[in-house]
């Protein structure tokens, strides 16, 4: 429509947003066939030939229809937000104007006119308390919504004369024909409607402007920096639209119904043209999820691509690795699902193997201190939740596994923006494990609600800091959603002094501490008080030896949990490997030889995530 257009109360009116609609089902149609023709050159055509051919002509046409595939992607990316700009116009202007065809409805009821410039003619009505005689009748136009200002048709002195004295801010009689009010409130709504139709308008003609291609067949980085800006464009135009429709403020397991309710058409519009929000909404179907966010993860990357900072190219690294990852998966590991990605903070990456939402068994490990997401977390983080399931998988087939960086784990490194008595001290804190503690909860809440078994076997593990943040989230009210196990290896604490106050029962927390992990001994804070100040001597600060950074050893006896048997691990400092070799050790799997052989911890871990806990070899606590 356009605010050049000049909308008045005439073309509100008569507006019809079913056609706004038709045409968004237009684009949708166009959307669904971009996006077929797509998996044709990627399956039917790309696929087969790189299959079936191995010549120098035949990589030239791979190459030829790989390009013809990001042209149809591209154009599947665009229509889509158009299909979702359209819709939420044609959402949004109905309900201005019912308002207006309401308050044209009243005016006819009472014989008032309404004129083409919104004001509204009333009749005589009344007697003028003096003379006796009735009330002259008038016209009123709409209040403008400013502060101070005011109609003067509300301001009359006794004869029922308007008088600028009245006017707001002194003393006000107003006009007693009683025709006067109605009609008043009649043009304010009318003139509101207006308002709000202008508004609407303006906000999606800005965005529906910014969807224009450049000319030429060229897809490339510059080509999904100007979509993803084009994204950021139709999501903020259609900020009330989504929040009317989507959920937000609701349980991930009312998401979940709602979804469950939508219409087909109406789940692709969203996974379409707003696949940033449904790509990360818990309680939203994973093989959904994945569809949005491999939508939205060419679009991230171009955003990262284009601002300098190395933070960004960290992550613009990371996420391309997580994509080669989707494009290219390895034949050994079960199908990857990305449940979400975002560029806040430090990053976000979720992603599952194996489907969340069909699988018996599901887990969802929690990384630590130094992950962010980058091309190290896309490589080892996703690499400890493939092994996982692969041998999970091993012992129950129904098995899947995620890793979950939801949160900002801390950084290690200098950070010379930040006085010199507080670099680098985030890991001491509790403020990181506390906020991922919330999300982790709101996550873990929506596995429960999309999966389909009645009772799924969950567990959640954290290692190093993440146990902290996996402790935190069990000691909120109710505990994690749905898990049964809960798996701590690595750990400083929990913050919990007994595995008790994790709530599953004790027998159900599960403690891998390598002996020459340094990051299990960490000295309590009262310890470390005390020998820094020579005032404590250590043992007096805790004579039973049960206490480190955050809280009760999960792995003492005083903690009361399961502790099961790992290697020891490589030496502090022997062979130059530093302070903490041993902490990484637990997930390691030797795929050498073509002869697949985890370590005791990663099968001791992978018993526990399939349900078989009872087989996992112990040792004692300390």
């Amino acid at each position: 429509m356009g605010a050049a257009s000049g909308l008045t109360w005439q073309r509100l009116r008569d507006l019809r947003p079913a056609e706004l609609t038709e045409a968004a089902d237009g684009w949708r149609a166009a959307s669904a066939f971009a996006d077929a023709a797509r998996e044709r050159v990627d399956g039917d055509m790309s696929g087969r030939l790189t299959r079936t051919q191995d010549s120098e002509s035949a990589r030239s046409a791979v190459k030829r229809l790989r390009r013809l595939s990001e042209n149809y992607h591209c154009i599947h990316t665009e229509t889509g937000l158009i299909r979702g700009t359209l819709a939420g116009l044609a959402d949004e202007l109905a309900a201005p104007q019912r308002t207006l065809r309401t308050a044209l409805a009243d005016a006819a009821s009472l014989g008032y006119t309404v004129n083409d410039n919104g004001s509204v003619d009333y009749p005589a009505g009344g007697r003028n308390e003096l003379t006796g005689d009735t009330l002259p009748g008038g016209s009123v136009t709409g209040d403008n919504g400013l502060i101070g200002a005011g109609n003067p048709g509300l301001y009359y002195d006794a004869d029922g004369m308007y008088d600028p004295a009245r006017a707001p801010g002194t003393p006000t009689l107003k006009n007693p024909n009683p025709h006067c009010a109605k009609a008043q409130d009649i043009a304010d709504r009318i003139a509101h409607a207006l308002r709000e139709a202008h508004e609407i308008d303006e906000r999606y003609s800005s965005a529906l402007n910014k969807l224009k291609a450049a000319p030429g067949l060229t897809v490339d980085s510059r080509t999904w920096a100007d979509i993803a800006s084009d994204a950021d464009a139709v999501s903020g135009a259609a900020r009330e639209y989504l929040g009317k429709e989507i959920p937000f403020e609701e349980s991930p397991a009312d998401r979940k119904e709602w979804w469950d309710h939508l219409t087909e058409e109406k789940r692709e519009e969203y996974i379409a043209a707003f696949p940033g929000v449904i790509g990360n909404l818990d309680g939203i179907p994973a093989l959904a999820r994945d569809q949005a966010n491999r939508e939205n993860i060419q679009l991230l990357i171009a955003q990262l691509e284009g601002q300098q900072d190395t933070k960004s190219q960290n992550m613009a690294e990371g996420l391309k690795e997580i994509q080669r990852k989707l494009l290219h998966q390895d034949p050994k590991a079960p199908p990857m699902y990305l449940l979400g990605i975002g560029a806040e903070g430090n990053g976000r990456a979720v992603v599952a193997y194996g489907n969340p939402d069909t699988a018996r068994n599901v887990s969802a490990y929690v990384p630590g201190l130094g992950t962010s997401l980058d091309a190290d977390f896309a490589g080892g983080d996703l690499k400890r939740a493939s092994d996982i399931a692969i041998d999970a998988q091993s012992f129950n087939a129904s098995s899947a596994s995620i890793a979950w960086l939801g949160y900002d784990a801390p950084q290690i490194g200098f950070d010379s923006n930040l006085p010199q008595n507080i670099r680098n001290l985030d890991v001491m804190g509790t403020e990181k494990a506390s906020a991922g503690a919330t999300s982790y909860n709101e996550f873990m809440a929506g596995i429960s609600a999309t999966n389909d078994h009645a009772d799924p076997h969950i567990t959640a593990i954290g290692h190093s800091y993440g146990s902290f943040t996996v402790g935190q989230a069990a000691q909120r009210d109710g505990g994690i959603p749905g898990a049964d196990d809960i798996v701590l290896v690595g750990s400083p604490g929990t913050g919990a002094s007994h595995a008790q106050e994790l709530n599953v029962d004790k027998d159900h927390v599960f403690v891998g501490a390598a002996d020459n992990d340094l990051v299990t001994k960490l000295p309590s804070k009262t310890q470390a008080a005390g020998l820094v100040s020579g005032v404590i001597p250590a043992v007096l600060a805790d004579p039973s030896g049960s206490q480190v950074w955050f809280g009760t050893d999960p792995s003492h006896r005083d903690f009361g949990a399961t502790r099961f048997a790992v290697d020891d691990g490589p030496v502090p400092f022997v062979g130059g490997e530093g302070a903490t070799p041993a902490h990484s050790d637990y997930f390691d799997v030797d795929d050498g030889a073509g002869v697949r052989r985890p370590s005791e911890s990663e099968r001791n871990i992978s018993l526990i995530v399939s349900g078989n806990s009872s087989e996992i070899s112990r040792e004692q606590p300390r």
